[in-house]
């Protein structure tokens, strides 16, 4: 039930900050409602490419430690 109410207020917040700063910035409140409706559309489309990238840059951070030399010996405490 949180992460529901947390996910719908952070679409909330975008959608008001979007709406905010093109009225700002052009006095239209159509241009506003647009920017409301288009970022979220927008978000849905843009973040899993966002998070796939991040994803293949962390498997090439791990593949390099693998490699790299001493990678092998493990820290063990004490």
């Amino acid at each position: 039930m949180v992460t529901a109410a947390k996910t719908t207020s952070t679409i909330a917040v975008h959608m008001g900050v979007a709406f905010a700063t093109l009225y700002l910035v052009t006095g239209s409140v159509a241009f506003g409602g647009l920017a409301a409706i288009l970022e979220p559309v927008c978000n849905v489309i843009v973040m899993p490419l966002h998070d796939k990238l991040w994803e293949h840059i962390r498997e090439r951070i791990e593949a390099r430690r693998r490699a790299a030399p001493g990678s092998e010996i493990s820290a063990q405490p004490a």
